[in-house]
């Protein structure tokens, strides 16, 4: 956005208003509708899984041994 206006962008020719859309909300509102749309699309389903605890416990105690 860098703060400009939709209307704005739009008559310096960077956004057409008829596909872009603008929301001012606050983060306690937005970022749970978010996550939660994000959650209920099921994407993730096919993601790999990552093991990121495994991969600190593994640098963490090579860090720990003795040499």
């Amino acid at each position: 956005m860098s703060g400009s206006t939709l209307r704005e962008a739009c008559s310096w020719g960077k956004v057409e208003t008829v596909y872009e859309q603008m929301v001012f909300s606050e983060a306690t509102l937005s970022l749970p509708v978010l996550a939660s749309y994000a959650l209920s699309q099921g994407s993730w389903r096919a993601r790999k899984a990552r093991k990121y605890n495994a991969l600190l416990n593994e640098e963490t105690t090579a860090a720990l041994a003795p040499r």
